[in-house]
């Protein structure tokens, strides 16, 4: 079944094809910064204020994207940051370059649901819109909790979706055309997080709309 778009149509929260993501990455790669960068900076720079905060200075960044959020972290934060795509990671490169960012330590093309990363390698992992996107959530959380140490902290932001109300009419609508974004507009918590998890964690809704949730967890 193929929807309007031409784009073949899944059904609710299909696995993510690694192929869709590199795609669909590199033709936003260029405009990226401007159209997300400007939705989501209310709920990034919450992300990385709680990352300043958590104690400990090593910090992974999953999905580090352009590097729209490494100009915002801590001097005393050593920050690796990871992405599939080759294309968005140039930009960071370019980025942390120019910006002079040197508690950037490493930007790493590399799988976030298997890194080659020790075991309690950081203090600190975050991941910021990147939930909904890898092809198994929680193999992304359970390779978050293998390299972060023990008492350390885990942090996502992301879109979740909606039980009710105008913002949830518009996931269904986008769910068929997940190929061609790039992620799951229909991504729910529970796709990701067991019960356990939800139970310990603090969430915390995100400006703009409640269309972003902060989650905190210690490993």
């Amino acid at each position: 079944m193929v929807d309007s778009l031409g784009v073949a149509a899944r059904g609710p929260h299909a696995p993510m094809d690694a192929q869709d993501i590199l795609a669909a990455y590199k033709r936003q790669a260029d405009i990226y910064d401007g159209w997300f960068g400007f939705i989501s900076r209310s709920a990034r720079t919450a992300t990385v204020a709680a990352v300043n905060a958590a104690p400990g200075e090593r910090v992974l960044e999953v999905g580090v994207g352009t590097g729209l959020a490494l100009p915002m972290y801590g001097a005393h934060k050593r920050v690796t940051g990871i992405d599939l795509s080759g294309a968005m990671l140039g930009k960071a490169r370019l980025k942390a370059a120019a910006l002079g960012l040197h508690n950037v330590e490493a930007l790493l093309e590399m799988d976030a649901q298997a890194t080659s990363f020790a075991d309690g390698q950081f203090d600190i992992a975050v991941a910021m819109f990147v939930a909904s996107v890898v092809p198994d959530p929680r193999a992304l959380v359970a390779e978050l909790r293998r390299v972060v140490r023990p008492g350390g902290k885990i942090v996502f932001v992301n879109h979740f979706a909606q039980d009710r109300g105008i913002v949830w009419w518009c996931e269904r609508a986008l769910a068929p055309a997940s190929s061609l974004l790039g992620w799951h507009p229909d991504f729910k918590l529970a796709h990701i997080f067991s019960g356990q998890d939800l139970q310990a964690a603090k969430i915390t809704c995100m400006k703009p709309f409640g269309l972003f949730r902060l989650v905190e967890l210690v490993n």
